[in-house]
């Protein structure tokens, strides 16, 4: 029978496809209906409108002018609004001259600033409808193009209880702007629900020619009023506030008044604007609410991205500079010979397949002062028979039940009284000088345990490489910038090596984590003494060679690194000044990137698809390739460092769309099993032994 999935999953799939909707409604709503190109001003002898009026109502496919009130009548109009900033303080300069105007409101600004709509109504203004995007009217699909209006107006009617039923169209403000096409494409637009709304006189204050250019431009030029547009959206409307002040009060001493679109056409306001039915104000404030909580989750999340875009690049500078310093001061010291006695640890569950060259590698060690033993933890294997049976004069070999890894450990150290204890994993292969080089930082008094460098034995596949690729230009570089901030979180279970006194003073390998390696190496941390790294003391081990064994490690290494982190918080708030670089660097920066940025990056892929779908695919697609761009850089600085072939890095752009994906979800269910307090054992992991040293250019 299938194992349904747990309870966290469906909830996760169900929230990320609640955001997934929401984006997709925002995106649609607000960003890709209709094609937003202006239309071309009509070439002389296809202008069917001029000379005909401002307003028109449709006849089939003709435009036909409506009546009009004779005299000096001014309608002042306003597109692209509502606007935070310019339409108030137009609808103040306005209510200053008791002035009454119409405002085509753009549908998704309008729903973004519903009080905004709501204070024009209750001031006398009238609204119209300028589409729900600001997109042109004459292209695009006949759906697209009603949709425009049926969503503002939706809008309209959850927001003031009442229809609009005039429509100006963007990019088209006056009428010998219509060609006969576009004629006849808004006659059938508006049928014979709208009437469609031009100018008699164009301000063009969207160019911001200056304030007496407006005036100019809006002023008649006999005695006939009409239609007069202006802008309070769209931009920097300063002039046009400026014009308005000295506009209202020469046009009044010139005997003209101030009036509707309504007024102007003698349309009665009980067409113009007819109220709604109550299911359909509920239906509007339900579409206006939805725009407005997806606006705010659109701001919500690029805050999100911004910040984390800015924690990205802050750290990849920190790690660059702060590695290179390791790298060229290390390098530059010239270390006294440090050979004193040496136990070798390898627990060991289940490694009968990669026991044997792990032991023999280890046997082989050019260190004179050297006792390895195996503590075979209980193995259901030939793990025990295998090495009992190498006969080698320096191993040793110790049978226990089972009781994890730390258990292990604890046993082997219990069983040699050295100076120095390095700890190895039973599927890692170690070089001849690997030891020797390991512990020779030891011989500053002040550093209590070393970390090796780990590397990737089994990179042929892609899988192996892209752990590979991470091995080197993540957990190296992380190590070299933390020896420097002094606040090394892990020294690996596959190589470390540790003073035994100070074990003795952290109470020996902690076993209530699942990640023993990381729980120790805070403990130390915490102690004052230093964890450094050692570059050239490398060690080969086997990464996982299927998903659900890379699955399985991550998941107990990232449970564990929450279970140690969660231990250690005390760190943090400690006023001992031994626990301010554990509590104060390195806990802050494993939380942020080990454990919060993971989890938030479903988020991110779904609003990077957004991107791409709905707002500006360009700059997203160019933010995909600058962030992989300079994870480019790092990992060739990286590969540098590491004195590694570049040729793998070709792989790295495609780490974006599986491994990275895999990665979070794991981090996502370790959190999950970490707030449920779930506990896991030591597991053993599928081996091929088909990992292999490859030949290191030598340390300079």
């Amino acid at each position: 029978m299938r194992t349904p999935p747990a309870g966290h999953w469906r909830f996760l799939a169900v929230l990320l496809t609640v955001i997934a909707v929401a984006l997709t409604f925002q995106g649609l709503a607000t960003h890709t209906i209709g094609p937003a190109i202006e239309t071309p001003p009509a070439a002389v002898g296809d202008r069917p409108l001029v000379g005909e009026g401002a307003v028109f109502s449709a006849v089939g496919d003709r435009l036909v002018p409506a009546p009009r009130s004779a005299g000096r009548r001014i309608a002042l109009t306003f597109d692209d609004g509502p606007d935070p900033r310019w339409t108030p303080a137009i609808a103040d300069v306005l209510k200053e001259h008791g002035v009454n105007a119409t405002f085509f409101v753009v549908g998704s600004e309008a729903a973004r600033h519903p009080e905004i709509v709501r204070r024009l109504v209750r001031e006398g203004h009238q609204i119209g409808n300028h589409t729900f995007t600001h997109v042109g009217l004459t292209g695009g699909s006949e759906w697209q193009r009603k949709a425009q209006l049926s969503m503002t107006e939706a809008m309209f009617a959850g927001t003031t209880g009442r229809y609009a039923r005039y429509v100006r169209p963007p990019y088209s403000a006056t009428p010998d702007a219509v060609g006969a096409a576009e004629a006849k494409a808004l006659a059938r637009m508006i049928g014979n629900r709208y009437f469609l709304v031009l100018a008699d006189l164009d301000s063009k204050d969207w160019q911001r020619p200056g304030v007496q250019e407006i005036v100019d431009r809006s002023t008649p030029r006999g005695d006939t009023g009409g239609v007069v547009l202006m802008h309070d959206g769209g931009g920097n409307r300063a002039q046009t506030l400026a014009a308005l002040r000295t506009l209202i009060p020469e046009l009044k001493a010139k005997g003209f008044r101030f009036t509707t679109v309504s007024r102007v056409a003698r349309v009665p306001r009980a067409v113009a604007t007819p109220q709604v039915s109550t299911a359909d104000r509920i239906r509007g404030e339900i579409f206006s609410t939805s725009v407005r909580l997806a606006f705010i989750l659109i701001n919500v999340l690029s805050a999100i991205m911004l910040t984390i875009g800015a924690l990205v690049a802050v750290r990849a500078v920190i790690v660059v500079i702060l590695a290179r310093h390791q790298t060229k001061t290390t390098r530059a010291i010239n270390r006294e010979p440090y050979t004193p006695e040496v136990a070798v640890i390898v627990p060991a569950y289940n490694e009968a397949v990669g026991i044997e060259r792990a032991v023999r590698s280890l046997a082989a060690s050019d260190y004179p002062n050297l006792d390895v033993v195996v503590v075979d933890d209980g193995s259901k294997d030939e793990t025990a028979e295998i090495v009992a049976g190498l006969g080698l004069e320096r191993v040793r070999l110790i049978r226990q039940d089972n009781g994890g890894k730390a258990s292990a450990l604890t046993t082997g150290i219990a069983h040699f009284r050295a100076e120095v204890l390095v700890m190895v994993d039973g599927d890692t292969l170690f070089e001849a000088d690997t030891i020797r080089k390991l512990v020779a930082p030891l011989i500053d008094p002040t550093v209590g345990a070393v970390s090796g460098n780990t590397k990737v034995g089994n990179r042929k596949t892609m899988l192996g490489r892209w752990q590979h690729i991470e091995y080197v230009m993540g957990f190296n570089l992380d190590r070299r910038m933390y020896e420097v901030l002094q606040c090394t979180p892990t020294v690996p279970g596959a190589i470390g090596a540790f003073r035994r006194d100070v074990l003795e003073a952290v109470g020996g390998v902690p076993g209530d984590t699942l990640a023993e390696d990381t729980d120790l190496t805070l403990a130390i941390g915490r102690t004052g003494a230093r964890v450094v790294y050692a570059e050239d003391a490398r060690a080969w081990t086997e990464a996982p060679s299927t998903l659900s064994a890379l699955w399985r490690q991550r998941y107990r290494w990232s449970f564990g690194t929450m279970q140690a982190v969660w231990k250690h918080r005390g760190a943090v708030l400690s006023k001992d000044p031994k626990d301010r670089r554990i509590g104060r660097r390195a806990l802050p920066y494993m939380f942020t990137f080990q454990i919060l940025l993971p989890i938030l990056a479903p988020v991110i892929d779904l609003y990077a698809m957004y991107g791409i779908l709905f707002s500006d695919p360009g700059r997203t697609v160019g933010f995909w390739v600058a962030f992989n761009a300079v994870q480019l850089l790092i990992a060739i600085y990286g590969f540098r460092l590491d004195r590694e072939p570049l040729r793998p890095l070709w792989a790295l752009p495609l780490q974006q769309f599986v491994y990275r994906q895999m990665m979070y979800l794991v981090i996502i269910e370790s959190t999950v099993s970490a707030i449920q307090g779930r506990r896991s054992g030591w597991k053993h992991l599928p081996r091929t032994g088909d990992a292999v040293i490859t030949p290191q250019p030598a340390t300079q």
